[in-house]
């Protein structure tokens, strides 16, 4: 498959990516038209009509690492003879009549070079991200950079002029990532390698974050869960992107602007954003007078981010301060009505720390238990999932045992040991496709073929991290949604409020958080968010993706989430295991290799 085609421009200059996909409606007094909108897209840019002609189902675009007695078995668990008329492709967004509103996923799946193209629909590349020729400056923050892969992506007119900021955390002289940066940036005079403002020994600059300045006088930040690696690229990641942010008119004032209390408009995330960046202090403020400028007014999400040191409760003020870690989050959810008293939370994470049944129950599982209900209605946990590959599922991805190098969770000492015990009710799996699983699964969900959504993501590894709550126990809607780089651990989300109610976080994070109502347009339950499944964009029909308890009638709006993985989700069996880096495995991968596990420490 041809992973990399430039991006053209049409005689104006503009990416064609920035304008927005609309249909007009009829008068008040008919049906009217459907729009599809396009998250990605600016608001106020010229609208027009995109179309892309259907796929094949399973067109293959590159060599699948299968045998072929493998591959007709994948085939035939990816889809059933009753899924394979409902593959999704690309259709064309002609108005069909109906009175919803269709509203793109706010975070995209990136594709997989390796998967058929039928499974990379509406999916995003690096090269679509920095392959602009607009560009004129790139700030990179990650955790693992390959400065020689980064600037590859970039479009070869503007490779060698092209500003670039690469911002990572390892700040020892003799860390290996420090020196291959370093050395690396040493070739291209125009990359200057940047090390954070690093306060905790224990903490890592995890952050995956790329800010875009174009000769447009635009601005784009986009945040996402891959390394700046090749290696990465290769598994299941996702990308927000925000819109093309113009310049900021002349004569706004942050300061009293009186809207920076209410969350998940442009004004709060560009306060929240500039707060993180000053965190880096000297290093970014160039970043920060110039980022300043620009209008965030056309973001609809909020920032939910992790910066290294100690914040006090009890002094900061959530309408005018930044919160970091799972107060951050905690504040963000608390503004946010549940749909039903059953919600279904679902962590998938792609690293589980040393994290204590204490501080997840009490802390993290309490903090994204928050909602905006009524303190009258009767206060319930909700039901916690976490979806995390077995040895099997790492054995089958596109990179075999190679993925897994990127995926943690020790199970190996005593306390680990007892740690999993705590969370194995909870574990369910990635691909959920081995044999016998459904037979040995505690689900006692039939998991007949056709009643399988398909994410179209089983054979790429997860490095990707969301936080999901659903609203009902079909999960067919969706009450909040966080993409982050953040996994499940203390360095990331930050401990338990000490007495003092001070609260220590070690790492930098960063991800965003969306839900319906931030496109309800002011009209109460105006807006449901549901999960997507090989696409960006919901379906019409309401049977598949708005059924059970947590319907509402009389959606005026759709919003859809692009799921990295199947539903429903199919639990650990007795016997079975999560992928542990640390443990040696016999068992040959698709490769013919073994894995003979980190060294554990």
């Amino acid at each position: 498959m041809e992973s990399h085609k430039r991006r053209k421009l049409d005689l104006t200059g503009r990416d064609p990516e920035d304008d927005e996909i609309t249909q007009t409606s009829t008068s008040s007094t008919s049906i009217s038209k459907s729009m599809v909108l396009d998250t990605r897209r600016s608001i106020s840019p010229p609208i027009r009509k995109r179309s892309s002609a259907p796929q094949g189902l399973f067109q293959n675009s590159g060599e699948i690492p299968f045998s072929v007695e493998e591959a007709s078995h994948l085939i035939e668990k990816e889809a059933s003879p009753e899924q394979v008329s409902n593959i999704p492709t690309v259709s064309s967004f002609s108005p069909i009549e109906t009175p919803t509103t269709l509203i793109t996923s706010p975070v995209r799946l990136i594709s997989v070079e390796d998967l058929p193209d039928t499974l990379n629909v509406n999916t995003i590349s690096l090269r679509d991200i920095l392959g602009n020729p607009l560009i004129k400056e790139c700030w990179v923050f990650n955790f693992l950079i390959d400065v020689d892969f980064v600037m590859s992506q970039f479009d070869e007119d503007i490779r060698n002029s092209v500003q670039v900021k690469i911002v990572h955390g390892s700040w020892r002289k003799e860390d290996s990532n420090k020196i291959r940066i370093d050395e690396a940036a040493g070739r291209y005079p125009n990359v200057q390698a940047i090390t954070a403002y690093m306060p905790e020994a224990y903490g890592t600059h995890h952050s995956k974050m790329i800010v875009l300045f174009r000769h447009d006088d635009r601005a784009e930040v986009v945040i996402f869960t891959a390394n700046m690696i090749a290696g990465d690229w290769r598994m299941c990641q996702a990308v927000w992107k925000s819109p093309p942010l113009p310049l900021q008119t002349s004569g706004y004032d942050e300061q009293a602007d009186s809207s920076l209390s209410l969350l998940g408009i442009g004004a709060r995330f560009k306060h929240d954003l500039l707060a993180y960046l000053r965190k880096y202090e000297t290093r970014t403020k160039s970043l920060v007078s110039t980022l300043s400028q620009h209008d965030f007014s056309s973001v609809r999400a909020a920032l939910v981010a992790s910066t290294p040191g100690k914040q006090n409760l009890r002094r900061l003020d959530p309408d005018t301060d930044t919160l970091w870690g799972w107060p951050a989050i905690q504040r963000v959810l608390s503004n946010i009505p549940m749909a039903s008293l059953n919600p279904h939370i679902v962590i998938q994470i792609s690293s589980v720390a040393s994290i204590g049944e204490k501080w997840a129950s009490n802390t993290f599982f309490d903090a994204l238990s928050s909602s905006a209900t009524s303190k009258d209605a009767k206060k319930k946990r909700s039901k916690f999932s976490i979806v995390f590959p077995t040895p099997d599922e790492i054995r089958r991805s596109i990179d075999g045992y190679s993925s897994g190098g990127s995926i943690h969770m020790k199970t190996q000492s005593p306390a680990q040991t007892k740690q999993l015990a705590y969370l194995k009710p909870m574990l369910c799996h990635w691909a959920g496709d081995a044999e016998l699983q459904a037979s040995e699964s505690s689900s006692s969900m039939t998991m007949s073929p056709a009643n399988i959504r398909l994410a179209g993501r089983r054979r790429a590894a997860p490095h990707i991290k969301t936080y999901v709550r659903f609203a009902d126990s079909s999960m067919t809607r969706i009450d909040w949604a966080l993409m982050t780089s953040a996994n499940l651990s203390t360095q990331a989300w930050g401990t338990a409020a000490n007495e003092a109610d001070e609260v220590r976080i070690c790492s930098y994070e960063i991800g965003v958080v969306v839900w319906p109502a931030l496109w309800d347009d002011g009209i109460e339950d105006g807006a449901q968010m549901v999960p997507v499944f090989g696409k960006d964009t919901p379906d019409l029909s309401e049977e598949n993706e708005t059924g059970g308890e947590g319907a509402v009638e009389g959606i005026k709006t759709k919003v859809g989430w692009r799921m990295p993985y199947d539903l429903p989700l199919v639990p650990y069996g007795k016997n079975e295991q999560p992928w542990c880096a640390t443990m040696p495995c016999e068992e040959p991968d698709w490769a013919g290799r073994s894995w003979p596990g980190f060294e554990r420490s």
